[in-house]
């Protein structure tokens, strides 16, 4: 750990900002600046992502979880020390600095594979009827942006709010059902192989994601699990 004094920080600074002053006083000092994920700090693309005081993503003063990127300065006292560290999960081997390789979420949605949709001219609105509650679980599952707190605060170094996350948004919609089961056979087994920890559903995982993903997907996914044993290539 190496302690840094930044001073004119206001307030109304998201923390990637502060990260950004800091960064532009060790380069005028002819130090190396600290490397960090960000892309388009609008809470949209899961890139920022440090664990801050002990807590992914930080805590604000809002009792909604967020980003990185969308956690301002206020949310901390004038003169406080504040701890920041990478992401910590053995799944994600640190690069350099406060940036980790979380290259293992792209392969856990590479082995869930494809999905069995007609390619050309966009269908009818009506022409595959969905309900309005399968709907909302998939939109809700959807929004999660891949940006690893839910590994981060597991103390089991689990991806399985992720994941789980994946597998339901597809598994509520018509053209997620031709490869349902083989599906979710495949991602759980990627992301065991991936060196992520087994869920046993302590919940930090839903309690720091800041698309509030709720933790019932993963009973989703343990449900399509165990109808899959039953299942033959996937049908």
């Amino acid at each position: 750990m190496v302690t840094y004094q930044v001073q004119d920080v206001s307030p109304d600074m998201s923390f990637l900002e502060m990260l950004d002053l800091l960064n532009e006083d060790l380069t005028l000092k002819n130090e190396e600046p600290i490397a960090f994920d960000h892309d388009c700090r609008e809470g949209i693309c899961g890139m920022c992502g440090v664990v801050i005081n002990g807590a992914a993503h930080g805590r604000s003063s809002s009792p909604v979880p967020t980003t990185t990127c969308q956690l301002h300065m206020r949310s901390f006292s004038d003169g406080a020390t504040i701890d920041v560290e990478p992401w910590r999960a053995g799944a994600f081997p640190v690069i350099k600095d406060l940036v980790v390789d979380r290259t293992a979420f792209d392969r856990i949605i590479q082995a869930g594979g494809f999905i069995s949709a007609n390619t050309g001219a966009a269908p009818d609105a009506h022409a595959a009827p969905v309900s309005k509650i399968m709907a909302d679980r998939a939109f809700d599952a959807a929004t999660c942006i891949g940006c690893g707190a839910c590994v981060a605060a597991c103390p089991n170094g689990s991806a399985m709010l992720f994941t789980s996350a994946k597998i339901t948004h597809l598994a509520m919609l018509p053209q997620g059902q031709p490869e349902r089961f083989s599906r979710v056979k495949s991602m759980v087994a990627q992301h065991d192989a991936e060196g992520f920890g087994g869920c046993t559903n302590i919940g930090e995982c839903s309690a720091v994601c800041p698309k509030e993903i709720p933790l019932d997907v993963i009973s989703q996914l343990n449900r399509d699990l165990v109808a899959s044993l039953f299942k033959r290539d996937g049908k």
